[in-house]
């Protein structure tokens, strides 16, 4: 058997012992009740790299077919800070790493310039990890397809705040179908169905704010995100 095959049999290995342990909670055991392999599986060994060697191979949607890269995320895999966007452009697609268009810069310079942070210090990463043809928005079932990859990505990085970058990302997160325009600026409770916590941690809050893209249009908006990433910061502070 391949290395390939391997690490494929693996991941499912995994997925299925996540599977028992969330139906053995759903039956009325407790955790202290499971066996400590049982307990620790869905997050020990199991990494971000072999999670995106998975993501490499994918082909579960049509994207897979017009992609040159799977664009799968980049930054500290133990950031407090997470920032979600929501899917390759051009760019991203050519050298495979999220936000390095002009949209990226735009947000490494929010990072740098107005956060006072190194773009290494945080984790960035898209709800979908390959390009839609002419960046046209994600559909529906390209978002379910691809969700699981970043639930996986939350939890191995079990951050603190996640930044949702534009409607489709704060949509996710968030569970509704509410507009960026009025998401924005408040925090929320992450709503992603089935996201594990570890037992030493606390559920991520989201901060919707506009996308970098949006700003690159209207470079009005761009006060309104500083205040957003301004109660990001105090609430960090106070973590």
């Amino acid at each position: 058997m391949d290395r390939d095959s391997l690490k494929k049999d693996y991941i499912e290995l995994v997925a299925s012992v996540r599977e028992y342990v969330e139906e053995q909670l759903q039956l009325g055991f407790k955790e202290s009740e499971l066996s400590e392999p049982e307990q620790e599986s869905p997050y020990a060994n199991f990494d971000l790299t072999a999670l995106a060697t998975d993501a490499a191979s994918c082909t579960k949607c049509p994207l897979h077919e017009t992609r040159n890269s799977v664009v799968f995320g980049v930054g500290n895999t133990d950031a407090d800070l997470m920032f979600i966007g929501e899917a390759p452009g051009a760019d991203e697609d050519r050298q495979g790493e999220p936000f390095v268009g002009r949209a990226g810069q735009l947000l490494t310079q929010i990072i740098e310039g107005g956060m006072k942070l190194k773009r290494e210090d945080v984790y960035i990463a898209n709800v979908l990890k390959c390009r839609p043809p002419g960046n046209r928005n994600p559909e529906p079932v390209e978002v379910e397809t691809c969700n699981p990859y970043l639930v996986r990505q939350i939890e191995l990085i079990q951050p603190k705040v996640i930044i949702a970058l534009g409607s489709f990302a704060a949509q996710m997160l968030l569970g509704t179908k509410i507009g960026i325009t009025k998401l924005r600026g408040e925090f929320h409770a992450c709503k992603v169905a089935g996201l594990r916590v570890l037992p030493h941690k606390k559920p991520p809050v989201v901060m919707p704010t506009f996308h970098p893209a949006y700003l690159l249009r209207n470079p009005n908006a761009k006060a309104d995100v500083w205040e957003d990433i301004k109660k990001v910061l105090a609430f960090l502070a106070d973590v």
